[in-house]
């Protein structure tokens, strides 16, 4: 009787080890799941911030030099890891008048700015990539 108890303890520590295991396997799935949501939130910000500085600097040449140009692309990477694809278009209105017969002209601006951790924005050939991140911004601006 004694041999069948000590059979019966091998088969009990085999499951209770496989249990274990099972159980470690899915911790370190988990944590390593979560590192890789960790490092893409972070990119996600960097990339917004980075678009944002595009239509910044999309805003700044539209007002101060008097126009914008077609598209510019931004290399941040040295700073950011990121770079910014900066388009910028335009139409004017005519929207009442400043004094009778004088019409008032307004210039409308529209910024857009994509920023991306590759060379060139967007990159179709990355987008798949899980480690790709490409945020876009739109900014509207009018001036008299």
């Amino acid at each position: 009787m004694s041999k069948r108890q000590r059979g019966f303890g091998i088969i009990a520590a085999i499951v209770i080890l496989v249990i274990l295991t099972t159980i470690s396997a899915g911790l370190v799935r988990l944590g390593t799941t979560q590192q890789v949501t960790s490092a893409q939130d972070v990119l996600s910000a960097r990339a917004w911030q980075t678009a944002r500085a595009g239509n910044e600097w999309g805003l700044y040449q539209a007002l101060s030099a008097g126009g914008c140009s077609a598209s510019t692309t931004l290399d941040l990477r040295a700073s950011t890891g990121f770079s910014v694809t900066v388009s910028c278009t335009s139409k004017t209105f005519k929207e009442g008048e400043t004094s009778p017969g004088v019409p008032l002209t307004i210039t409308t601006y529209s910024i857009e700015a994509v920023a991306c951790n590759s060379s060139a924005c967007p990159d179709a050939a990355l987008a798949a990539n899980p480690g790709y991140v490409e945020r876009k911004r739109v900014v509207m601006a009018n001036t008299p």
